[in-house]
């Protein structure tokens, strides 16, 4: 059986600084995906034309965009790339510029140019949870997030919230702290 060897993380994407390559319908995508999950995102977008809907939500969520074909010098000071041209020759150039730089890229829809994916995303309040299908079914990701949304409770917030607020008072040492927080959880667990 294949397995999933990907190290999830939660990146701060208002301490990042994001490029996304090209200006068409999977750059909107990938822009629409980081905003919502990250509004306050430091993204800027390079691409000779943007489609209106592009410009507008970049508006919104203060993404800068440059009216300009893609050229290595917008990698400068960036940390994580995302290229979504329709030119492969393009996005290949934007993969080997990164590679030279150790920069993160993510080609869309084209997993061996890929460090990272953008998989599907449940957030309710402070609860966030990530999905990844190893780039094979970004469909089997979204369902899988759509499941997520119906069955996590929207009062889940609270309950973090409560059990912050518990174990800031709990007194001990590391272990102890750990053994009343999965004694005062466990119930939460169905056995």
């Amino acid at each position: 059986m294949e397995r999933n060897n990907l190290y999830p993380i939660f990146l701060k994407a208002s301490k990042l600084s994001i490029l996304i390559v090209g200006g068409g319908n999977v750059a909107e995508e990938k822009l629409t995906f980081l905003t919502k999950s990250s509004p306050d995102a430091n993204v800027v977008l390079v691409s000779p034309e943007f489609r209106e809907s592009t410009s507008q939500l970049a508006k919104e969520y203060n993404a800068e965009l440059i009216l300009d074909e893609y050229h290595e010098k917008y990698l400068d000071g960036k940390h994580m790339i995302v290229a979504t041209t329709d030119n492969p020759e393009v996005n290949i150039q934007v993969y080997r510029d990164c590679r030279k730089q150790d920069k993160l890229i993510n080609v869309a829809d084209n997993p061996p140019y890929c460090d990272f994916y953008m998989g599907g995303i449940v957030t309710k309040g402070n609860v966030k949870i990530a999905i990844s299908t190893n780039g094979k079914s970004p469909t089997t990701a979204k369902r899988l997030r759509q499941f997520f949304e119906d069955v996590i409770p929207e009062d889940i917030n609270q309950m973090v919230i409560n059990l912050n607020t518990y174990r800031k008072s709990i007194k001990g040492d590391f272990l102890e702290k750990v053994a009343k927080m999965n004694n005062m959880t466990k119930s939460l667990i169905k056995p």
